[in-house]
């Protein structure tokens, strides 16, 4: 990682534009996370629009003062805020930007000092903040870096490193701070939205741009059993009345003297998800209400009003559960699989698995964590990938918990797992696809490198305690000191000749930096071989690596 010390005003304002493109690739699957009952429009597409107006506005000045650049983006992204998600985030500009008052150039200390001030006014400008949230994400991600910069990693890249991995895993653990996300088993949009917001500014300041226009940012795995994007509808009583969710109303209003304080107590008696935030000369008003007209009539008395915007969220609603309706076939026969790692869940939700349940080595799922994945599944014919062979036990279990068909396919590891989905045949029956898909596993070569836990002799290896250990279809063959040093030994002995794909997972605990030099060493040593990189993020393994 290239160290960058300070940054000027205008290489801000291009690390966030480069962070609104990235963002702009995951607008849809962020927009797709919504799991709540009031369609408040899109996250993602309302942080996207708001963000193009900041970085708009911050294109105006034309000087590399940071303070002045800072609070022109402030102005754009108050002016441009859309939807609940995008008011918060011009909270998040507006503190940005008081926190970098007066800065020519910005160093980590400032922004670490303008996060925790930009987390303050997100908080401030919510009526009722409410924990596993954007809001949490942020608090997270400011504390991470003010901790970062404290203990004397003041240089910029470090300190905004140390926040996008703290916003990582607060994204993660959204779930368990807010029911709703969890029981659908999805994270927090909008905290969603915020990281990949900050990873596209962290991956600019690396060097990555050019990179970025080809990949596509990843979206957060939830820490819970089972991270399925599944809407659960709860039975209601035909004696319930329905409560009306009214109108979603935003506006911009301008005058002289207004009390954003003020405006908020009083607005705060008229609605719900009530959000006031600005200043005395500009308000940005975002509330739910059943009477639009009287929300108006208030703010007109106090100046002009723009941009407004009265929508209706009971017609919204109705066409929401029609689209989720639409949208939900049942497929002939549905996966499932058992994963560790953000990365890759992501690499099995992109390969069609319609569930995943989270578990692996010394994180064993229950059968329970299991069938909940199979009962949520959009079929009554189900293959599950347990990946480890400590669950395929507890899979097995499933076939006499529930009426649907259940078919185990015994892999042991990820890359057997991979192998069998590519097999699989949309157009085969289920039976069909348990033969192949079998067949599948035998042709991949596995390896995983890890740590061992104890001092051992096994197979003529000598084994010390923490030393790097690697496995070849699930048999120690090699160890050393190195993680690195150890994978090369063991792709030696893979006999590699008849491979033609080469797949590197890397883990939690290993850095990019560092699983990019290993494919790079294997693509010169191997060079007929097509390899890949990908982030798994799983536990406990530095590498999992597939040979087909």
């Amino acid at each position: 990682m290239n160290q960058t010390d300070t940054i000027g005003g205008q290489q801000f304002l291009d690390m966030f534009a480069a962070a609104t493109d990235w963002l702009e690739k995951s607008a849809a699957d962020i927009d797709a996370l919504n799991v709540f009952p009031v369609p408040d429009g899109d996250t993602g597409t309302n942080m996207l629009l708001t963000m193009k107006s900041t970085i708009e506005h911050g294109s105006q000045n034309v000087n590399d003062n940071a303070s002045s650049v800072a609070q022109a983006m402030a102005n754009g992204a108050l002016m441009g805020a859309r939807g609940n998600s995008g008011v918060i985030l011009s909270q998040f500009w507006a503190g940005l930007a008081q926190g970098l008052e007066n800065k020519e150039a910005i160093d980590g200390n400032d922004f670490a000092a303008a996060l925790a001030q930009a987390s303050v006014m997100a908080y401030k400008g919510v009526s009722n903040p409410v924990e596993g949230t954007i809001l949490t994400v942020l608090k997270d991600a400011s504390n991470s870096a003010a901790l970062t910069a404290a203990n004397g990693n003041g240089d910029f890249l470090s300190v905004m490193a140390a926040a996008v991995s703290a916003a990582s895993e607060s994204v993660a653990n959204t779930p368990t701070l807010l029911p709703a996300l969890r029981e659908a088993g999805v994270i927090d949009s909008g905290g969603q939205g915020l990281y990949t917001i900050l990873d596209g500014a962290l991956r600019y300041l690396r060097g990555e741009a050019e990179l970025m226009q080809f990949r596509k940012p990843q979206i957060i795995a939830s820490n819970v059993a089972t991270t399925p994007v599944t809407i659960i509808s709860h039975a209601k009583n035909e004696d319930d009345d329905e409560i009306p969710f009214g109108y979603c109303t935003e506006f911009l209003l301008k005058g002289k003297d207004l009390d954003p304080e003020k405006i908020r107590k009083t607005l705060s008696k008229k609605g719900q998800s009530l959000i006031v935030v600005g200043d005395d000369s500009t308000v940005r008003v975002h509330v739910h209400t059943l009477d639009p007209g009287e929300i108006i009539s208030y703010a007109t008395s106090m100046g002009t009003i723009h941009g407004v915007s009265a929508r209706n969220m009971d017609e919204q609603h109705q066409d929401y559960l029609a689209k989720k309706k639409s949208t939900a076939v049942p497929v002939n026969t549905a996966i499932i699989a058992v994963v560790a790692g953000e990365g890759l869940a992501e690499v099995f939700a992109s390969l069609g698995v319609a569930a995943v349940v989270a578990g692996g080595q010394t994180m064993n799922p229950s059968t329970k964590d299991i069938l909940m994945g199979v009962e949520r599944a959009p079929s009554d014919q189900v293959i599950i990938l347990p990946n480890n062979k400590n669950i395929v036990l507890a899979a097995k279990q499933v076939q006499a918990l529930t009426d649907k068909k259940i078919c185990v396919i015994p892999t042991l590891n990820v890359p057997q797992g991979v192998a069998a989905l590519l097999a699989f045949d949309y157009e085969a029956d289920m039976e069909t696809n348990c033969e192949i898909m079998a067949e599948a596993i035998k042709s991949v070569k596995s390896i995983e490198i890890t740590r061992s836990v104890r001092s051992c002799k096994i197979g003529g290896l000598d084994i010390k305690k923490k030393q790097a250990i690697g496995l070849l279809n699930g048999t120690i063959v090699a160890a050393q000191d190195s993680a690195r040093d150890v994978l090369i030994e063991v792709l030696e002995k893979a006999e590699l000749d008849k491979a033609e794909i080469v797949t590197l997972y890397y883990g939690q605990d290993t850095e990019e930096t560092e699983a990019e030099t290993c494919g790079n060493e294997i693509r010169e040593k191997y060079p007929h071989l097509q390899v890949e990189v990908v982030k798994g993020g799983q536990p406990h393994y530095n590498y999992i690596v597939s040979a087909e």
